[in-house]
């Protein structure tokens, strides 16, 4: 039983990484978008792509802490107490972040504009670096059993690092891609040009970093190499095959399947961890056993997740489909 809630949880993990990413990601782009003269077109598609769905996509994010600190509560309790501070930071962006955004589109100044958009897209920047450096805490084993660990080391050394770039990289692909897609529906070739550019620049990189990144686990977190190289060793090819065939459809300037590509590539990589995390809940320690709350609440939280999926998934694809055909006003 524990297994399954703890896959349970993972399921919401990956959807937040495919949903809420491409939010933070669109951030990325409205802070490298330019002066408000070149940046107006790209930051106005950024508006009305994010604007109807931004905060249904941080359902996710409710659901996976629910069901951490529910179903594995000393495992929650571990995490927090040592990882308070890119939790903190992590929190602070996803606030700043909404008021930023709201604030921009009611604002009628310029310069207050200005500051409400470096603030929405600093933050968008911010809140995907600490989740991913709390990943790689989570994955390198450095969170005590029984929590209080060191608040500083625990997130910031080579493996959490690479992992909040990463986390940047892959935000900004995503929302590269679906803002692509964006456009081509308005129409608009020179803004689909624009982010398709972008889309296969920061591929590009992301490729190289997570190379790099092979040595940087080789030596700082072994026994996630070991398991990423073995166990997981299918899922990072998946990955890999997923990100070269996104990069070959956006050479050649095609849009079908080009979602769907991204969105395999990141799911395969997160899937990825999970797999060479297993059996443990803490990286190298605490098997998911040891840490999981008596069977009657995990029955209880199978049952509230299979309300969920009754529920609220359909709304979000009710929602989702309604945004696809244009029928929601995103308010800019």
């Amino acid at each position: 039983m524990s297994n399954a809630v703890a896959l349970i949880m993972f399921v919401g993990v990956i959807a937040y990484a495919l949903f809420g990413g491409a939010d933070f990601g669109a951030g990325f782009w409205d802070l490298t978008a330019g002066p408000a003269d070149r940046g107006r077109q790209p930051r106005h598609l950024i508006d009305v792509s994010i604007g109807p769905v931004w905060e249904a996509n941080h359902t996710w994010l409710i659901y996976c802490l629910v069901i951490l600190w529910t179903g594995f509560p000393s495992a929650f309790t571990a995490i927090t107490s040592t990882l308070y501070l890119p939790l903190l930071f992590a929190a602070l962006g996803i606030v700043l972040r909404g008021t930023g955004f709201a604030f921009r589109k009611v604002s009628l100044r310029t310069a207050e504009q200005r500051v409400y958009g470096v603030i929405f897209a600093v933050s968008s920047v911010l809140t995907p670096y600490c989740f991913g450096s709390v990943a790689g805490a989570v994955a390198s084993g450095r969170i005590p059993s029984q929590g209080n660990g060191n608040a500083v080391s625990s997130w910031i050394n080579p493996t959490s690092v690479l992992g909040g770039v990463l986390a940047v990289l892959v935000c900004a692909y995503l929302a590269a891609v679906y803002l692509t897609r964006a456009a081509r529906k308005q129409q608009s070739a020179q803004l689909e040009t624009y982010f398709r550019r972008r889309a296969l620049i920061v591929a590009t990189v992301t490729g190289a970093v997570s190379l790099a990144g092979v040595f940087v686990l080789r030596s700082d977190s072994p026994r996630l190499f070991h398991q990423l190289s073995h166990r997981g060793l299918p899922l990072m090819i998946v990955a890999a095959l997923s990100g070269v065939a996104g990069l070959l459809l956006m050479r050649a300037g095609r849009s079908r399947g080009l979602r769907e590509t991204a969105a395999v590539a990141v799911a395969a990589v997160v899937a990825g961890w999970g797999v060479a995390q297993y059996p443990y809940l803490l990286g190298t320690h605490v098997p998911i056993a040891d840490a999981a709350a008596p069977d009657s609440t995990l029955w209880v939280l199978v049952g509230v997740a299979c309300a969920a999926v009754v529920l609220i998934v359909p709304s979000l694809v009710i929602l989702f489909g309604m945004y696809e055909r244009g029928r929601l006003d995103a308010g800019v």
